[in-house]
């Protein structure tokens, strides 16, 4: 009989390692781009370093203020596992230096919090990946309950175990393994068009950044006026 609010699942399907590092040097918001601009997370979740995060998600769903099975999973999780965090309320801490040195020492791959952290000026210094919502003082409970490896939901987004975390300062974004190959594709191909309008626009030149036809088309279809005066 499950105990629905206090579980802890131990197994998780990983995507492949070479499958993940196919998405390191790639933007957040290249993949997001081609994931129909629809599975950003929450922009108030934010890196406190600048570290980009890059692993496979390893789910909690904490209650307000209370960080005992973050602990557990620390334990449990392994190296390149991020450790996505549901949490509710923010009035405590649910991590602090200590604990995401703990992480880093075990090789895992972030910290992501929806919710709150402290310690911010040792953590805006450290070499570990950690997104929070935003900083408190007041540190967390230990009484449980909570769960480990289930779907969550996390800065307006479901995260489902095993899903590729992406993290760098532009924000947050989760891929599902079956559909990375396709995401992968189209944001690599978006991200050498850009270089590539990056590399002109360095040298002066001015080509459009957007297909001037798509865009005529669009403003003829909203019956757009053009009127060859100044305004008055």
């Amino acid at each position: 009989m499950s105990n629905i609010g206090c579980r802890i699942y131990t197994k998780i399907q990983r995507p492949a390692p070479e499958l993940i590092q196919r998405f390191e040097g790639l933007p957040v918001a290249n993949i997001g781009d081609n994931m129909g601009r629809l599975y950003c997370v929450d922009t108030h979740i934010k890196s406190v370093n600048g570290r980009p995060m890059l692993g496979t998600a390893y789910t909690l769903h904490l209650p307000s203020g209370d960080n005992l099975l973050l602990h557990k999973a620390i334990e449990l999780a392994q190296p390149g596992d991020v450790l996505v965090i549901s949490a509710g309320g923010s009035e405590r801490a649910y991590c602090g230096e200590l604990m995401m040195m703990c992480a880093r020492n075990r090789k895992l791959g972030g910290f992501a919090i929806d919710g709150y952290i402290r310690d911010i000026d040792e953590a805006s210094q450290m070499d570990f990946p950690v997104f929070a919502r935003g900083v408190i003082p007041q540190g967390p409970y230990k009484n449980g309950p909570g769960e480990i490896n289930v779907p969550i939901a996390f800065g307006g987004q479901v995260v489902f175990p095993g899903d590729i975390v992406v993290g760098d300062q532009d924000g947050m974004i989760f891929v599902r393994p079956s559909e990375a190959e396709e995401v992968l594709e189209k944001a690599w191909k978006q991200h050498a068009k850009e270089d590539n309008l990056h590399a002109q626009y360095d040298q002066g030149a001015t080509p459009p950044s957007f297909d001037p036809e798509m865009r005529e088309k669009t403003l003829a279809g909203l019956n757009c006026e053009l009127i060859e005066d100044a305004w008055q």
